[in-house]
């Protein structure tokens, strides 16, 4: 039964019963998706929705009018430099400061601002990430070996020269992002670190501040949005250029780094925050609601999913979940995120749930089920597992030592999160010591460069072949 959208045949093609894909990517259903649907792997039945969200062809009209709006910024930054950041800052945060540049002095009035125990939770925090950034990046190691007899390869794990790290603060103050950029980027060697977050109640968040300081900022800059991340990477009279911008943001920020990708590196595309829980009837319906509606609050768009195998736990989470929508200070954006990307999916076995968590590739994935090991073993698409109860996605944005900064809309299909080895280029390098092996080598490469026609290359293999074993190449 192939897609009718995609043409897709494979056996391994999660469909609709309407023969529709499953957007994955986008962590919602196609169009003729509805409650009760059956999902299916090539003719087989596998799962059926209890619950869906609205359909991709929703949000392709709100993408365009973000990629538009952000053209516009980044080309206005591109001319006008600072005058234009500034301009973009008073409209969109009411915020236009005398520099951007925090100084010494207000580095200081944040650290007063702080009660002694939010200094020491942030410490604390920042020490877990540190902790684990290490145990990376003690393990990427150089290496230099002799291949051939007189051949000698290598490579060098060389820190990216200046990096910019987007902290987000406008709706939340998110200061573990702090942690996640510039610890990790510390770790990794990085030269120069300038780290950015937006206005947050009319003035720099003070944890913020504070976060970005202990973690190793050189510079720290109380700016956000596309100005933010055009002038990290454009450069303006106020901000010099890095050679590599990360961190999560909103969908304009994302959309920046996007566009600006090839004059900057990037970590990834950070879209809205996603989760997906996997559970069975290990489980209650309580937690997997605080599970879900805990990702939910991070916005309106913010996917949540729930993946069960138990019908019972189903129906017995989507109650709890409007049971505790009424006490949750947040509700007004977990529900309206809820109701509009909210998913339950019941299926009969852990494979069919490895098959559909895979399909889905979820930024985050909360497994509470008998053997959480199997889905470790199993799946293969996902930003970060938190297998078992016990641990939560809470614990992985805020302290536990993992990075938060994920893929999301499938990108989990072909690259990891933010972690030390994003900071770093793996650069190879080549010797040949002796006369004899740059003779063996140039008589290979020499007739490999004429299969291809490529008479300048083989010259520079006939050259050395002459020079070194003083016969001419064939």
């Amino acid at each position: 039964m192939p897609c009718k959208r995609c043409f897709c045949s494979r056996k391994s093609h999660i469909l609709a019963q309407s023969a529709y894909c499953i957007r994955s990517h986008i962590l919602i259903p196609s169009l003729s998706i509805t409650v009760g649907d059956a999902l299916w792997v090539g003719d087989s039945e596998v799962a059926r929705y209890l619950k869906t969200g609205i359909t991709e062809d929703a949000t392709a009209e709100a993408d365009t009018q973000v990629r538009a709006t952000v053209e516009v910024i980044i080309a206005d930054i591109k001319a006008r430099g600072d005058d234009a950041m500034r301009d973009w800052s008073a409209k969109f945060d009411n915020w236009n400061p005398a520099d951007f540049r925090l100084s010494d002095a207000d580095i200081e009035s944040a650290y007063a601002e702080l009660a002694p125990q939010v200094i020491e939770d942030i410490r604390f925090a920042q020490a877990q990430v540190r902790n684990f950034a290490q145990i990376q990046r003690d393990a990427l190691k150089d290496v230099e070996v002799e291949t051939l007899p007189g051949v000698v390869l290598g490579h060098r794990n060389i820190p990216v020269n200046s990096v910019g790290c987007y902290v987000p603060g406008g709706k939340y103050p998110l200061v573990a992002s702090a942690h996640m950029s510039v610890v990790t980027a510390k770790v990794a060697g990085v030269k120069r670190i300038v780290s950015v977050a937006p206005p947050y109640q009319g003035k720099p968040n003070p944890a913020i501040v504070v976060a970005m300081h202990m973690a190793g900022a050189d510079e720290i800059y109380c700016v956000g949005g596309v100005q933010a991340v055009a002038a990290m990477a454009l450069g303006t009279e106020t901000i010099a250029s890095v050679d590599m911008i990360v961190g999560p943001g909103n969908a304009y920020v994302a959309e920046a780094k996007r566009q600006l990708f090839g004059k900057i590196g990037i970590d990834l595309l950070a879209g809205p925050t996603e989760t997906l829980v996997i559970a069975d009837d290990t489980v209650d319906g309580e937690l997997c609601a605080a599970d879900l509606l805990g990702q939910a609050e991070h916005g309106p768009n913010s996917p949540a999913v729930l993946l069960t195998n138990s019908e019972t736990l189903a129906r017995e989470t989507m109650a709890e979940i409007e049971r505790q929508l009424t006490i949750l200070s947040t509700a007004p954006i977990a529900a309206k995120a809820w109701a509009d990307y909210g998913q339950v999916i019941v299926a009969d076995s852990y494979e069919e749930m490895v098959e559909i968590a895979d399909q889905i590739a979820s930024e985050h994935v909360q497994v509470m089920t008998r053997d959480p090991d199997y889905f470790l073993e199993h799946m293969t698409n996902y930003g970060a597992l938190f297998l078992g109860e016990r641990t939560n996605v809470s614990y992985g944005d805020k302290v536990i030592g993992t990075n938060h900064t994920l893929p999301t809309r499938g990108n989990a299909r072909f690259t990891g999160g933010l972690w030390v080895g994003k900071f770093i280029k793996t650069c190879t390098y080549q010797r040949v010591l002796t006369d004899a092996a740059s003779a063996m080598v140039g008589e290979y490469c020499s007739r490999l460069c004429a299969i291809e026609g490529f008479a300048g290359h083989k010259e520079q293999a006939d050259i050395r072949v002459r020079r070194y074993a003083k016969e001419e190449a064939v």
